[in-house]
């Protein structure tokens, strides 16, 4: 028996070169997983081979605006003359249908989202080690020493925000936290405060 029919929004974050991406690949790569990507909106132009609706919802930046002044996104940015943020109305309507709704996002970002749905599920994704990290963005070789530097020192500030978080996961083993995810998805949905409510009724009616 279910006892919450409503989905989670499970928010992957965590400092830039950590692995949220690959991770959140491992999860979808999953067989019969109920998982659906949050979809970002954005003001910048569609690249050859997006599409509208499936690689993001492309606006204009006065649509993107007035969605801010009208608190219709869960967390935004602006990133070089362009904005980014993930819509309210989408994520809301694919939690209705009992989706486990994932948003990867950075730092910053979840604790937007911390603000409007604290009731979504954090989970905070972390090296093995600084070292790790460090070899992880060097390996790309797309960035000069100054650059990884700086993104170390960002990542040390970030370090500082995990207590915000509900959960850590190590990224030591993508597979493994892939697997610390799904546990702590099906363990959710168990929480007394999430199906209390529910389970009262059940036995109001028997």
């Amino acid at each position: 028996m279910k006892l919450d029919d409503r989905g989670l929004l499970i928010v992957i974050s965590g400092p830039s070169g950590v692995g949220k991406g690959t991770v959140r690949k491992a999860l979808f790569a999953r067989e019969k997983h109920n998982l659906e990507y949050s979809v970002s909106m954005t003001t910048r132009l569609p690249r050859v081979g997006e599409f509208d609706g499936t690689d993001y919802f492309f606006v204009t930046r006065k649509q993107f605006e007035n969605r801010i002044k009208e608190e219709k996104l869960l967390e935004y940015s602006e990133f070089v003359g362009n904005y980014y943020g993930t819509p309210i109305d989408y994520v809301e309507d694919r939690l209705n249908e009992g989706k486990e709704v994932v948003l990867e996002i950075e730092v910053q970002g979840a604790m937007q989202v911390r603000e409007k749905m604290p009731d979504a599920v954090f989970v905070f994704i972390v090296p093995p080690s600084k070292g790790a990290l460090r070899d992880r963005i060097t390996k790309r070789a797309t960035e000069t020493e100054d650059i990884i530097n700086k993104r170390m020192d960002k990542a040390e500030r970030e370090f500082g925000l995990a207590h915000k978080y509900d959960y850590i996961v190590v990224n030591d083993n993508v597979e493994n936290a892939a697997d610390r995810i799904m546990a702590i998805i099906r363990a959710e949905h168990a929480k007394t405060e999430r199906t209390i409510h529910k389970y009262m009724k059940i036995l109001e009616v028997e």
